[in-house]
Parts: C-alpha cells; structure tokens; sequence
C-alpha cells in the first residue's frame, strides 16, 4: 500500500469546526481493547465529520476487555483514597457517565449481539452478571490521622456525586453488623459498580452500531492479533493508538522508554452458600477500604486487590497458590469492616497486570501523546503513532474523558489539545 504518513488526518480551524478536501478514506489502528483503546474507537467515530470517510482497526489478540481492563474492580467514583475530588475529576465523571449511557442503550437496543461475547471477541465469560449495579459506596473510616482530612473534603464533593457523612447506626442501616473503628463512614450514593467485560462489550457493539448508522462511510473492526513490531504498521495507517496498558513495555520500540511501573492485582470472587444464614442487603451499597468489596448481589461480591510490584506476569489466570495468598492477605482488612466476610467461601479468581504511572503535583496521572521521536520515526509533517497508557488503577473513571481528548488529537493532529500534564513526562523520555 503507498504510504499515507505524510497525509494528516483532518485539520481543525480556529472555531474548532473541521475543514478537509477530498481525499481517500482515513485509517486508524488502535491497539488493545480495553478501556482506553475503546473509549478512543467510539470517540475516533463519534467525534469526526459526518462526511469523512473513516475506518478503525482495533488489534487485541484476547479480545475486548481481555486485559487489566477486564479484570478491574469496576467500583466508580472520582474522588482519591482520602476523598479529594481527582485532577479534573468533573470531567472524567460526566464523560464515564456519557459512555456508560451509550453502553447501556447500545445493549438495551440489540439483546442478541450483546450477550454472545464470543462475536464481540471475548475468550472468557464475563465476571458477572451485570453492566451497572448503582447502589453506591461506603467507605468506612479507619485512619484517624485523615478523618478530618476527609471530612473536609467531603464538604467540596461534586453536585453530582455527593459524599455524605453519616455515624454508625446510618451505615449499618445500609450495611448491618458493618464495623466502624472510629463511629464514622462516607457514603457516596451516586457512585456505582461497573462490570467492566459487559461495559466494554457493549461499548464496542455501540461502536458498530455507530458504523453501520454511517451507511457505509465508516467501519470499526476487531482484529484479533498482536503487533510485535510497531513499524510494521506505517504506510498502513494514517495514525496508530497504543492502548496496550502493561504490554506497551513488551514492544521492541518502547521497552524501558516510558516511565511506568507494573503491578499485578488479585481479586477474588466469593460467594455465600445458600445453606448460610444472611446476606448481603439487596440494596446495599460496595465497600472501600483497605481491601474493597465490589458487591454483585446478596450472595455474591468481588475483593480486592493485591498490588505486586515489578510482576511481569499478564496473564489473567490465578494459580491456587497465588489465589491463597491473596485470601490470606485481603481478608484480613475486610473483616476489619465486614466481620460477616468470614462466611463467604472463595469462589474463583482472576489477576490484571497495571501500568501504574509516576507520582505528579497533580497525582498519578495517564501519559499521552505523539511518540514519533521517542520511537525513532520522523515527523513527516504529521503525527503518526500516539500513546494513551499509564491508566493504573483509575481506568474507568479516566477512560471516557481521556480517550474523547485523545481522539480529537488524532484526528486534527494536534498534540496540543491534550493538557500539558499529560504530555510533560515525554521531556524525560525523549531524552534518555
């Protein structure tokens, strides 16, 4: 095929509306299929002129949501471990929201293709049973050192998912026999629990259904094959979006280039016998503390997580060792809140490889941006080959909002729409 590289995709004028002349249709690779690469490949078709002729690649050779992506807790709130609103937290919120309501109706619409995984690529069946289970989240206080510190921050939550402080008998109200150290929670009833598989195959199959409204214009396709050499895709597309998470670091081209850490997290599926006595209340709400527990129904929850640091092992399979030491390791601090958890018996696990980017002024933020330099290719007069990666442990609240920015980068090739904070940590990289 002759090289489209020094072709950029679509220019932008100063109004922010889009201006092209004619031209043969775009291509687009996205590479992984979890939250950033999805999120990118419905913005990719959302976001450009209903004229423009366009398609989309997306390469994963698992599938959609068969990475870290898949395996996450999927508890969504936009507030930090000691309840402060998250660098540009509104944002991501309403953005998570937008595209959950798109996945939602993506699936309501088309039943049939939403609960066949295989024809969307998965492997492996879901981790549960539902998209979206809003019943919000508690978060019981334990540390005395920052009760205030939350208290006060409590009081600068978003009007859109507020955080109320309630005492011992509101919180087992929601949650009974819940234990409270320090006679005080954080109930946030607006926050939700998301199943990531489900959310992110519906999010794909609303990615297809956008494609097919376009009448020909536009196409998204899953590609189910691993890049192992990122210059085997120039001249094939007029720009390439890295979402690989972790395996970005097993690329020949960036291996040791970019500043992130991998962490492998557990989390465990328990459930509770029906010879059992009690359950969890139909309407209760998640639980975060030092281990949290994502709940799935009254019989039902997900516990995690583990964070072992340096691990380069990806797979989302658990050994029976590891699965024990991660019971032995999380139980512990859930039982330190829900003395109940004891009743519970273990019933399976699954493990995520997170790429956890450095610490800024700002907090753990993503890395984006164009890596022509960093990969050795030259500018051309185009951005070509982009990275959206570094998401940690914050995916699916950053997913939405990143990923609709990252999109219009792409298409108007314009690095400077992404917020310097995002970009900054290419100085270092560059240079090494």
């Amino acid at each position: 095929m002759t090289s489209v590289f020094p072709r950029c995709s679509v220019s932008s004028s100063s109004s922010g509306s889009f201006s092209f002349p004619n031209r043969p249709p775009l291509r687009y690779a996205v590479l992984g299929a979890g939250f950033a690469g999805i999120s990118v490949a419905w913005h990719l078709l959302k976001d450009c002129p209903k004229d423009l002729r366009l398609s989309v690649d997306v390469y994963d050779e698992i599938g959609i949501g068969g990475g870290a992506s898949g395996v996450s807790g999927g508890l969504l709130h936009p507030y930090s471990p000691k309840g402060k609103l998250l660098w540009h937290g509104a944002e991501c919120w309403r953005e998570c929201l937008e595209l959950l309501n798109v996945a939602e109706t993506a699936a309501s619409s088309s039943s049939s293709s939403y609960s066949s995984p295989a024809e969307n690529g998965d492997c492996k069946e879901s981790f549960g049973n539902f998209m979206v289970r809003r019943r919000g989240i508690l978060r019981p206080a334990t540390n005395a050192k920052t009760l205030g510190l939350m208290s006060d921050n409590a009081r600068n939550c978003l009007a859109s998912c507020v955080v109320e402080t309630i005492d011992k008998d509101g919180a087992q109200n929601l949650v009974p026999n819940l234990c409270l150290p320090l006679n005080c929670s954080f109930y946030l009833p607006g926050a939700m629990n998301v199943n990531p598989q489900r959310y992110l195959q519906a999010l794909f199959l609303a990615c297809q259904n956008s494609a097919r409204a376009s009448l020909g214009s536009k196409t998204i396709t899953l590609v189910k094959k691993s890049i192992d050499d990122l210059l085997e895709l120039e001249g094939e597309y007029d720009a390439v979006v890295i979402c690989l998470g972790s395996k970005v670091d097993f690329l020949p081209g960036l291996t040791g280039k970019l500043p992130l850490r991998t962490c492998r997290g557990v989390i465990t599926h328990l459930q509770l016998h029906e010879s059992a006595r009690g359950s969890y209340p139909e309407g209760g709400p998640s639980i975060l503390s030092d281990a949290w527990l994502a709940v799935q129904g009254p019989r039902d929850l997900h516990m995690g997580s583990t964070w072992e640091w340096q691990s380069r092992n990806y797979s989302s399979d658990v050994s029976a060792e590891e699965a024990s030491r991660a019971l032995a390791e999380l139980l512990p601090k859930a039982s330190a809140v829900y003395p109940d958890i004891e009743k519970w018996e273990f019933a399976g696990a699954r493990a995520g490889l997170r790429a956890m980017p450095p610490v800024t002024s700002h907090g753990s933020l993503p890395l984006l941006g164009c890596i022509n330099q960093l990969i050795g290719v030259g500018a051309g007069g185009s951005c070509k080959f982009w990275l959206f990666g570094g998401l940690g442990s914050r995916g699916l609240l950053y997913h939405g909002w990143l990923g609709k920015l990252m999109a219009k980068a792409v298409l108007c090739c314009k690095e400077e729409l992404i917020p310097s904070e995002l970009t900054s940590w290419k100085k270092k990289s560059v240079n090494k």
